[in-house]
């Protein structure tokens, strides 16, 4: 037996008890006449005490060749400790060493492995397995864990059916851009790996399995940033017999479970519903962040007509109001008008009105517009003395977006955004399609097997923009969590769909027969959701990159550094794929 306890078990009722410990060396402190070694493992630290007057020469020799990092195995009897620490569960008590096992030396590792680590972020990724050594990456992926266990508990005891789908597909031509696999027994034919298990699911409901689940990795060929990544994992869900509602109280459901048995967080209430329109109207984006206010307000009306051109030229003019308790200084206020011209916001400009605390207003447009235009313009917005208004200009959503930005920045800059509270939402009444005027056609909003509202079938053949899905976002805290919809189940509305988004009759025969042939064979009503695992991992633990809750992520050109991937295959693997470089 290599060990009794773990070395975050023993406490002060284990005093006198003689036990084994294996672990890592944490730390080791030489202090004249004694010396101390921290063991760490998975479970925590336990301290060893050796008292150089009272151990043999043999186990102090094998003590001062103890580096940190070593492997060791440790026989030793649990005492009181004298100076206690109450920063770990086990600083009542020490470990009075009789013998020790070198099970394995280890060189000096190449950052530090404690919490707040010396090492960088490439450098701790290209040593990934020392990295997940530190507390906080071990605890991510224990949450992790937990957050998985709870899921399928509650599926489980929903009466739903966790079921594999294959990882080598057929490539599919909207979404993302997949990653494929050439198949070497069909030279010059290829797989793709999913971007989600999408039609699987649908067929697993005209299957008649009416409750499906699973906890998936999926794969997108996508630019990456902090919540991104290119293999990924979902909680993904599919239900026959359902409609809208029914998917937002199961899942809703959900959620609130997750919250109560891992954070310990009950959420009371159901959560508040808001459309697509009203989302980006008020908030500028569809993922809103309802936790502080300064919502957007539209003054089109109202702030044209003057002899300012920019205004008049503008499709939509919309405004925010800033409450701060300090006034803002104009250097802040240019700093704000040049965050707003980067091109990752694109913005021409930003107008600033001060609401004076005498009543007045100061603007940058003052020569303009009078103070009695600048009071409707404080009316509109529900500003107060003190208040700042900031007006951005343009193309509405290119406005709205850089409004949007803006308000983030604001809140960041200014700690709006409470910590440890939790707002969700749901974002419903998607367009179905959306217009692209680069290619002179409509693309599928959210994916082409999603349900338009019965009323909005007849805009097919008329005005296709204005169709809306049945679609639904989970939201929390300004990240999209999940989404999903009822779909698509009868063959005719299916290809009125593909013919809207440009596909020709072979085509879709030749992208989606299998599925448009099983929906001949009595295909249910049903729908369903995809929760993003990662995301809603890194909300739990705090923090704004899905990268610290994966065991072994890609950096952000896409790359394990660790084990230095994508990389080369020799001549005669490509030779023997049919490909040529």
């Amino acid at each position: 037996m290599y060990r009794t306890h773990n070395c975050g078990e023993l406490r002060a009722e284990h005093l006198g008890q003689n036990i084994k410990l294996c672990g890592w060396v944490q730390l080791k402190r030489d202090k004249g006449g004694m010396i101390w070694i921290d063991l760490r493992d998975r479970y925590g630290i336990t301290q060893l005490a050796f008292e150089k007057t009272q151990i043999s020469k043999e186990l102090l020799e094998k003590v001062n060749n103890i580096h940190r990092e070593y492997v060791l195995q440790v026989d030793g009897e649990v005492i009181e400790r004298f100076s206690k620490n109450d920063k770990i569960p086990t600083g009542d008590i020490e470990i009075k060493v009789k013998d020790i096992e070198i099970l394995n030396t280890s060189e000096t590792p190449p950052f530090t492995i404690i919490d707040d680590t010396d090492g960088g972020d490439e450098l701790r990724m290209k040593y990934r397995y020392l990295d997940i050594r530190r507390e906080p990456v071990k605890n991510a992926l224990i949450l992790r864990h937990k957050i998985a266990q709870k899921t399928r508990q509650y599926l489980d005891n929903k009466d739903f059916i966790e079921v594999e789908t294959p990882f080598l597909i057929k490539s599919t031509p909207e979404g993302a851009r997949d990653f494929v696999v050439p198949s070497r027994m069909n030279p010059g034919e290829f797989y793709a790996l999913p971007q989600s298990p999408q039609t699987f699911k649908q067929l697993l409901m005209i299957s008649g399995i009416d409750k499906y689940f699973q906890i998936v990795k999926c794969f997108r060929d996508e630019d990456l940033r902090a919540d991104r990544q290119p293999e990924f994992t979902q909680i993904d869900c599919e239900m026959s017999f359902v409609d809208k509602q029914d998917i937002l109280d199961e899942f809703e459901g959900l959620i609130k479970y997750l919250f109560k048995s891992v954070k310990e967080i009950e959420i009371k209430g159901r959560f508040p519903v808001m459309s697509y329109n009203e989302a980006m109207e008020k908030y500028g984006c569809d993922k809103p962040d309802i936790r502080f206010g300064m919502t957007i307000t539209d003054i089109s009306e109202i702030a044209k007509s003057k002899d300012f051109m920019v205004f008049n030229k503008a499709e939509y003019i919309g405004a925010i109001c800033v409450k701060s308790e300090e006034e803002f200084t104009r250097k802040q206020i240019d700093a704000y008008t040049d965050f707003v011209k980067t091109p990752q916001v694109g913005a021409q400009g930003m107008v600033f009105c001060k609401y004076n605390s005498d009543g007045s207003l100061k603007s940058s447009v003052d020569k303009f517009f009078t103070q009695d235009d600048l009071k409707i313009w404080a009316e509109q917005i529900n500003a107060s003395p003190g208040d700042l208004i900031l007006i951005l200009a343009g193309e509405k959503y290119n406005t709205l977006n850089a409004l949007s930005e803006l308000r983030l920045k604001l809140a960041n800059d200014l700690n709006l955004k409470p910590t440890g509270t939790f707002a969700p939402l749901w974002v419903v009444d998607f367009p179905l399609l959306e217009w692209d005027e680069e290619t002179k056609r409509f693309y599928a909003k959210h994916h082409p097997f999603t349900m338009p509202y019965e009323e909005d079938i007849k805009y097919f053949d008329t005005d296709a923009s204005k169709i809306r899905a049945k679609a639904y976002d989970l939201v929390i805290n300004g990240v999209e969590i999940g989404g999903g919809s009822i779909r698509i189940y009868n063959k005719e509305l299916q290809e009125k769909m593909f013919k809207n988004l440009g596909f020709t009759k072979e085509e879709a025969e030749a992208q989606f027969g299998f599925l448009m042939n099983a929906f001949k064979y009595g295909a249910p009503p049903h729908g369903g959701i995809a929760l993003g695992f990662d995301r809603l991992c890194a909300l739990f633990g705090g923090s704004e990159s899905i990268r610290d809750y994966i065991a072994f992520p890609k950096n952000n050109a896409g790359r394990d550094i660790m084990i230095d991937s994508p990389s080369k295959i020799s001549k005669e693997q490509l030779k023997e794929l049919g490909l040529k470089i």
